[in-house]
């Protein structure tokens, strides 16, 4: 008897007494892990996206475009992406040139542009997570991809919910899904850490709400 027999014939034996039939799955899970209010949820977010390196800013939808407008010149951009269906009162009137996403662009071509500002489909407080889904303001995942800073806005609290479950009860698994935990990064053997290897270096995340901001939180 080969070794491919003895093989298979330990697999018959051990699925031998395994019925033929779908047996549900107990998913006994906790959906969130503690209780939040609305503001210690949005909190929870802020701290976690902190940890993993992002850059949080508060703002109203009044200041909106001025916070954009400060962080486009302190990262001296010449050029911002934008998705097309972005929500023009977002941006200010004044900046960098304004580049439009366009299918023929090239990776060469969006490498060459400073920044990227987009909107998100949903924030997961628990893991510091951005979710975003390809949505009319976040436009498709390679503009998110290949520029190196990336804006993105966040409308509190309707976008944030405490927990990955939660999440995916708002996401449509049919639509390509990006998933960002802070900047991207990698490390080798040594553990040296490097930013921007498939992805954006530097991740800035706008907590907009209607009301006053609180304190603003940066990593």
């Amino acid at each position: 008897m080969s070794s491919r027999e003895r093989i298979l014939g330990r697999v018959r034996r051990a699925l031998a007494d395994v019925r033929d039939e779908e047996v549900p799955v107990e998913r006994a899970y906790l959906r969130e892990h503690g209780q939040r209010g609305v503001a210690e949820t949005v909190e929870l977010l802020a701290e976690n996206l902190a940890d993993y390196r992002a850059v949080v800013h508060r703002a109203t939808d009044d200041e909106l475009p001025h916070v954009i407008e400060r962080l486009l010149a302190e990262r001296g951009s010449r050029q911002v992406l934008v998705p097309p269906s972005l929500p023009p009162e977002w941006m200010p009137a004044a900046g960098p040139a304004r580049v439009r996403d366009r299918a023929a662009s090239t990776a060469h071509e969006l490498d060459g542009v400073g920044s990227v500002v987009t909107g998100c489909a949903v924030a997961i407080a628990e893991t510091g997570t951005i979710v975003l889904d390809g949505g009319p303001d976040q436009g498709r995942r390679r503009i998110t991809l290949v520029p190196d800073h990336h804006i993105c806005v966040v409308r509190v609290p309707d976008q944030v919910v405490p927990s990955v479950p939660q999440a995916l009860e708002r996401l449509d698994p049919a639509r390509p899904l990006t998933w960002i935990s802070g900047p991207s990064a990698t490390s080798d053997i040594e553990l040296d850490r490097v930013e921007g290897v498939h992805g954006p270096r530097t991740l800035e995340v706008v907590l907009v709400s209607a009301g006053p901001p609180d304190a603003e939180v940066t990593s």
